[in-house]
């Protein structure tokens, strides 16, 4: 029977920071008797933390509201100036690096190109290392002020323990990485606290925490790009599964014996709708080459040719039929779709898939669940990615970023 941790002094004003930040920061600005009457904590409890987070600058004053009879009630909100968060998507044919504020108003953004489908890992960390700098120093920020950089990548992120420090290992067989140490490599140049995660779940916290998912307990995040995957969010946070591996939609079979995918297999979801796969179909159908995987896309949904209208209609219906399965498997509230490719084939289909949903899902759970498009733009996986270290500030973890010992990015200045 494993041995139950005792919860400490130091665990409860943990998790009283917590409540008290979190409701600050979605729902602010709020008095403390705002806040002890919605969270339950006593007002003595309010009191004593909202004065340490106004002592270290991370809470604020915004104003007074009246009150019946008797003094203003001083509201109070999240600093957005009190630190930054650095977001990072690596996608397979760019690197994204955005800075942004704790109210994740984006300051500067890197621009990466990458020349080889992402399958260099060492090209990779190098783009991520030098986006750092470029960031901060664009925007004119105090390398100092880092919260922490939050790193979305494709494929399974496995999560370990190595000589007591977290270490993120990447997993994504579509692009030839078997087991990257990412996170260590990316530490042998920054000391900046760093958060990596699958770039899917990424997407879908940032979804349910400012987008399409908002208010809504449950759903599925859909990423369409390159690849394909999946985010199932369970009140507010990404399922995961024994390893880490939950989410990868684009590797389940969308046709028995089909079309070779890049995993390895035959008829993955990713072979019809990821669009590599899918510009090359355009390709062989007489499609132009040469151009770059957005502008072609956005060329194949334009093109009024037969060829190009059935391979049209021929994605509508699979990814229909991949997204009645996740209808069928989790009955989710919505199914959100996004990613630069989804965006752009959903902006002009997606009438079409909805109806291809309805054809393949069972009525009851279809007529519970509404399918859109995220909010967040084509760059919400570099949003999400900053949600990370915003998350552990939010889930009471030291402000200057407990994960690193001896301190945190206040008085870090190398990037």
């Amino acid at each position: 029977m494993p041995e139950r941790r005792r919860r400490t002094v130091r665990d409860l004003r943990r998790t009283n920071r917590s409540v008290l930040l979190r409701r600050l920061y979605f729902d602010g600005p709020l008095s403390r008797q705002d806040l002890a009457r919605e969270t339950g904590l006593s007002p003595a409890s309010v009191s004593n933390v909202v004065s340490e987070l106004i002592e270290t600058g991370l809470v604020v004053e915004a104003g007074s509201v009246g009150s019946d009879g008797g003094r203003p009630r001083v509201l109070l909100k999240t600093a957005a100036g009190y630190g930054h968060l650095v977001g990072v998507d690596v996608g397979e044919t760019r690197v994204m690096v955005e800075l942004f504020d704790l109210e994740l108003t984006q300051l500067a953004k890197a621009d990466l190109p990458l020349g080889d489908g992402g399958r260099d890992e060492r090209a990779v960390v190098r783009h991520i290392l030098d986006g750092l700098p470029a960031v901060i120093e664009s925007a004119s920020v105090d390398p100092a002020s880092i919260i922490g950089v939050g790193v979305g990548v494709p494929g399974v992120v496995e999560h370990r323990v190595v000589e007591h420090r977290p270490e993120a290992v990447v997993h994504c067989q579509t692009i030839g990485w078997d087991g990257v140490p990412l996170e260590r490599m990316l530490r042998e140049g920054t000391r900046l606290p760093l958060f990596v995660d699958n770039g899917a779940a990424s997407l879908g916290q940032a979804e349910m925490w400012f987008g399409a998912g908002r208010g809504h307990r449950g759903a599925v995040v859909a990423l369409i790009g390159s690849g394909v995957g999946a985010a199932l969010m369970i009140d507010g946070s990404p399922y995961r599964g024994a390893a880490g591996g939950a989410g990868e939609w684009g590797h389940t079979t969308s046709r028995v014996g089909g079309a070779p995918c890049r995993c390895g297999s035959r008829g993955c979801l990713e072979s019809y709708v990821g669009a590599t796969a899918l510009l090359e179909r355009y390709r062989a159908a007489g499609g132009p080459a040469g151009t770059g995987e957005e502008a072609a896309l956005a060329g194949l949904l334009a093109d009024p040719s037969e060829a190009a209208a059935a391979l049209r209609e021929d994605v509508a219906e699979h990814l229909g039929a991949g997204i009645a399965d996740l209808v069928n498997l989790f009955g989710p509230e919505k199914i959100i779709i996004g990613g630069w490719a989804g965006l752009l084939i959903g902006g002009r289909m997606l009438d079409r898939i909805v109806a291809a949903t309805a054809a393949y899902a069972l009525r009851q759970p279809f007529a519970r669940t509404s399918i859109e498009l995220c909010h967040l733009g084509p760059e919400a996986v570099a949003v999400g990615a900053a949600t990370l270290p915003l998350a552990h500030l939010l889930d009471g973890g030291d402000p200057a970023g407990a994960r690193w010992p001896g301190g945190g990015p206040r008085g870090i200045m190398a990037y």
